[in-house]
């Protein structure tokens, strides 16, 4: 019979949990092989973007923590929550006990965009801001909301999310998980309107057609289309006719476009074909310059010379994230991911490390929708088994072994069943105000009610 594989996973996000399920599904009575899975987390709670990168008003997209939840609970998989890889254990450390180990860290920084006035006050990044509504326990308790009106950059998923943030009635949010700080903080907002600019033109958009769509929600915010954003090139046409999701969001932007502008009290606008040139201001934002672009035909664009200052008094760029270089291994910094080669990290002499192995936005860049990261998982998992029969052996295989060592370095980590405790925790919470749940939000309060 072959020895029994002992992995770690760090990150407890879906790349990670998918890993560790499609590694425990791989034993069968032909394999003669067990495998047990450890998942370090540095947040007190797993989930990772589930928790800290979803908008708390997409309840259908968080479903998927029930699924996650069940791997979770598999007798083959333990999670020690609360654990900082590169602070808390090292690589060589994890060799110790581990025969192999998956980072699936993800990308929680944002990407730059560089342009004048970009690190002016009041210029954000969206990946803040998404920390700081989803209650992520290492950012700040406030968050500057005092514009009437906010620039919106990109046209991504997240910067819908933003935006539809930015824009909603707070007491609309009462419904979700949103922490009690969020709440307050977006009650006093003064917004009125938010536009949303991408630089190229609508059959170019990367938002889903049910993001789009929830967009018109609310009750209190009109979507407004400008017109004259929506136009079409050969190569538009054939990216409609080829993909259905496309299709969709044109149709439905070509829909907006046309229809009368409404009464709602606040306002989220969508711009194409305006690129962002400069963030103006002195000391702080006080406005927005943008290049209208053109279509070149063949899927990109063009500058046209023509020029237009938007007064706003806030910007937040949503043109991507990047992952964040991880210690003892190496690092594409262009890229923001680590090397590899179908999931086997490569070193500087892009050789494979052996038993070291990555997943997920970390592997590939921030891209794909979370269904993507169950294919990407698989294929790591399936070289990692295809290495399986030549990885050292870990040299400490006790499972407490790993329990000692994180108690001997006075580690407060949590555990599954310490999640439990929390997840109760704020369910009860939700419940004593007539919500489902309220999230909390300090990380020492986290750790203690998973600790008992």
């Amino acid at each position: 019979m072959s020895r029994s594989l002992r992995v770690a996973v760090v990150g407890a996000g879906p790349a990670g949990l998918y890993a560790a399920d499609s590694l425990i599904k791989s034993v069968t009575p032909d394999t003669g092989r067990g495998v047990s899975v450890d998942i370090f987390e540095k947040m007190p709670a797993p989930y990772g973007l589930i928790r800290y990168g979803v908008a708390p008003d997409h309840p259908r997209i968080k479903g998927i923590v029930n699924a996650l939840q069940r791997i979770l609970d598999r007798p083959e998989v333990r999670f020690f929550g609360n654990v900082e890889y590169g602070v808390d254990v090292k690589l060589d450390e994890l060799k110790q006990f581990y025969d192999a180990v998956v980072f699936s860290t993800g990308a929680e920084k944002d990407r730059p965009l560089d342009i004048p006035g970009i690190d002016l006050d009041g210029s954000h990044g969206a990946a803040d801001f998404v920390s700081w509504y989803d209650g992520h326990p290492d950012v700040p308790r406030t968050w500057p909301l005092d514009a009437r009106e906010v620039a919106v950059l990109g046209v991504g998923n997240v910067a819908l999310d933003v935006a539809r943030i930015l824009a909603k009635d707070a007491d609309e949010l009462l419904a979700t998980e949103i922490p009690d700080n969020v709440h307050a903080g977006l009650a006093a907002s003064p917004v009125t309107d938010v536009h949303v600019f991408g630089r190229r033109g609508p059959a170019q958009a990367k938002f889903t057609p049910l993001e789009l769509r929830e967009l018109d929600h609310s009750p209190n915010v009109e979507v407004v289309v400008h017109p004259e954003g929506i136009d079409f090139d050969a190569a538009s046409m054939a990216a409609i006719r080829s993909n259905k999701q496309v299709e969709m969001v044109v149709k439905t932007l070509q829909e907006w476009a046309i229809r009368d502008v409404g009464s709602r009290p606040r306002r989220l606008h969508l711009h194409f074909l305006q690129a962002p040139v400069e963030v103006l201001g002195s000391g702080s934002v006080s406005g927005l310059r943008t290049e209208r672009m053109e279509l070149d035909g063949e899927g990109g664009v063009r500058g046209t010379g023509e020029f237009t200052d938007w007064p706003v008094q806030a910007v937040y760029r949503a043109v991507g994230y990047l992952s964040s270089p991880l210690a003892d291994l190496p690092f594409d910094h262009s890229s923001g991911t680590v090397p590899h080669r179908a999931g086997r990290v490569l070193d500087l002499d892009e050789r494979p490390m052996s038993g070291v192995y990555v997943t997920g936005w970390v592997k590939r860049g921030p891209i794909g929708l979370i269904g993507h990261t169950k294919g990407c998982s698989l294929e790591t998992v399936t070289s990692l088994l295809a290495d399986a029969p030549d990885l050292r052996e870990a040299p400490t295989r006790s499972p407490g072994a790993v329990v000692r060592f994180l108690e001997e370095r006075a580690v407060p980590f949590t555990t599954n069943e310490g999640w439990s405790k929390l997840d109760a925790h704020e369910l009860a919470l939700g419940a004593a105000r007539g919500r489902e749940r309220v999230k909390v939000v300090d990380r020492g309060e986290m750790t203690d009610v998973s600790r008992g």
